[in-house]
């Protein structure tokens, strides 16, 4: 009996851990982590369905403002919801990216839209805040969240750029070592 319970204790700490480490994700949609799951071997795969899921809770978050079915006094809690939201997924963007490169994956090309996608995320997240100054809201509640989701975007930028340069170092390396190795194996043998 007592050989059970310790199975049972031994067998929830290992799946506790991962419980509590899933409640710290964002909010993503069954079919959305289905798909994650699906690409969890492919790099470019799985870094552009998190470009994908992050474009919608842009666009999500950019609904607010004009949605009239959002009362006035809720757009303040709304948008700190999807700003929140959008920057728990931009996180874990940024985590995979971390993963793949500690894998020593080669990440170059995907890189590129990670990239395109930040500049476009830099200029919707200043425009947002750019139109609810001009409109005169009260940006209050949200604000702190948008500050700091605007400065880890424009920070992870200059990262993922720094990164696809030392991506693109290494690919263009490893390049020229296959072009060594096969001229190598071409070279006649003279007897």
């Amino acid at each position: 009996m007592n050989l059970r319970i310790a199975a049972i204790l031994l067998g929830l700490s290992g799946v506790l851990p991962i419980a509590a480490q899933a409640q710290n994700h964002a909010d993503l949609a069954p079919a959305e982590i289905d798909q994650l799951r699906d690409a969890a071997m492919e790099p470019d795969i799985r870094l552009k369905l998190y470009l994908k899921f992050a474009r919608a809770r842009m666009d999500l978050l950019e609904q607010v403002r004009t949605d009239p079915k959002v009362a006035a006094a809720d757009r303040p809690k709304e948008t700190h919801a999807r700003l929140q939201n959008f920057q728990e997924l931009y996180d874990e963007l940024n985590d995979n990216i971390d993963t793949y490169v500690d894998r020593k994956e080669d990440i170059h090309k995907v890189l590129k839209n990670v990239i395109e996608a930040d500049v476009e995320f830099q200029n919707k997240l200043k425009a947002f805040a750019d139109a609810g100054v001009a409109a005169k809201e009260d940006t209050k509640p949200y604000q702190f969240v948008l500050t700091s989701l605007i400065e880890t975007v424009n920070s992870s930028t200059e990262d993922h750029r720094h990164l696809l340069e030392e991506q693109e170092e290494a690919a263009k390396h490893k390049k020229k070592q296959q072009n060594r190795a096969g001229a190598n194996e071409q070279k006649p043998v003279i007897r």
